[in-house]
């Protein structure tokens, strides 16, 4: 016998039977995480984000959950469906609230449909449709899935997709310059040159973990990351009580890259780390240099993987510019159901022609790779 439970915190559920359902190598799941964004007040119902996790239990034991949330707006996903909304309302219809399978403020691919096995997952995903339609709601969708969860998403679902850009070591560069003798002569000068801009400014730079980390380097940190919200007319959502908190709760996986002038710390990257891959997440700069973005972001990142043998570095969403300095496109997934028929009907189209034009997208972009060998795809096609 199972019983679908929905939680308006995270913190109902102890944290070991939570991270009990995944393999720990997507700090974006975690307990620690997500229920850091709970407790310190990076959700709010003003912010469109209200927790309404759900959670399978069969005989009394937990055995499948996902991170879901209701959100009055769809600010803060990276899966586009404003357009969806806008349809609705054209009708008199309400697209709001809907109901959102996500790692809030975060585009990174991981587990979202955490289960014991697969008959846990459809059952789950099956409860969440169920209770979807008895709550009148709009919608559900669940972005950013991983490849092995797809299958659980039966007929009722529709298909979206995009494209970011990651780095992989698969050709097992032992430093940074065998990374460099990878790319064509081109790109190669290209990014030294940036790379000794940076150098000839004066700057220097210094990698910590949460357990390295002062005070001064966290609230540092977080300044950059609000003025980058500010800039790009975001409301900075994430506090420094947060910061704090994956230092303390998460040490050895945050990893903050500072670069410092004359004795300052002029700009930083706040990145998570797990399993064989480093994420790159916020960044923010107090001086503007010639390629300090390009070498706090996404160089330093590299560097720090080759170090440390992590073999994937996904460095955010977007950004075309990141093929010349080595990141090549994958493609992303996401599922929606769309409770009125009519409506599902009418986007099913939409969505397939976005996913064929991702498709299209990724194989042009690899005609342009900055390898020299471009035929040594070191990403799946799929």
């Amino acid at each position: 016998m199972t019983e679908l439970r929905l939680l308006s915190s995270l913190s109902e559920l102890p944290a070991e039977s939570w991270d009990a359902l995944h393999d720990g190598s997507n700090p974006f799941v975690s307990h620690a995480f997500l229920s850091g964004l709970e407790q310190q007040r990076c959700l709010r119902d003003t912010f469109g984000w209200t927790p309404r996790h759900a959670a399978l239990f069969r005989a009394g034991k937990l055995v499948a959950a996902a991170p879901a949330y209701l959100k009055s707006n769809s600010h803060g996903e990276f899966v586009f469906d404003h357009a969806w909304a806008h349809a609705y309302d054209r009708h008199g219809l309400d697209y709001y609230p809907k109901w959102l399978v996500a790692v809030p403020y975060s585009p990174v691919t991981g587990p979202r449909i955490l289960a014991r096995d697969l008959l846990a997952r459809r059952t789950l995903l099956a409860a969440m449709l169920e209770q979807t339609r008895r709550d009148g709601l709009s919608s559900l969708h669940a972005n950013f899935l991983e490849e092995a969860e797809l299958p659980a998403f039966d007929g009722h679902w529709l298909a979206r997709g995009d494209v970011q850009f990651h780095w992989r070591n698969d050709a097992d560069w032992a430093d940074f310059d065998a990374f460099l003798a990878a790319l064509t002569s081109k790109k190669r000068k290209n990014l030294r040159a940036e790379r000794e801009q940076v150098r000839r400014a004066g700057a220097s730079f210094r990698v910590v973990h949460g357990d390295e980390a002062s005070e001064t380097d966290l609230a540092d940190m977080h300044a950059f990351y609000c003025a980058t919200q500010m800039h790009k007319g975001n409301h900075p959502a994430l506090t420094l009580a947060f910061f704090r908190h994956l230092a303390t709760s998460m040490p050895r996986q945050l990893v903050l890259i500072l670069a410092s002038r004359n004795g300052e710390t002029i700009a930083g990257a706040l990145c998570l780390r797990g399993g064989q891959t480093l994420y790159g997440r916020y960044w923010g700069a107090s001086e503007e240099l010639p390629g300090l973005h390009f070498e706090t972001c996404y160089y330093q990142g590299i560097d720090y993987c080759l170090r440390q043998g992590l073999r994937v570095f996904e460095p955010g969403a977007q950004g075309e510019h990141k093929i010349a300095r080595g990141f090549l496109p994958v493609l992303t997934h996401s599922r929606h159901f769309i409770a009125d028929a009519r409506f599902a009907k009418a986007i099913a189209p939409w969505c397939a022609d976005e996913r064929n034009g991702a498709l299209r997208y990724r194989e042009l972009v690899l005609q342009h790779s900055p390898y020299r060998d471009p035929t040594a795809d070191p990403l799946p096609r799929r």
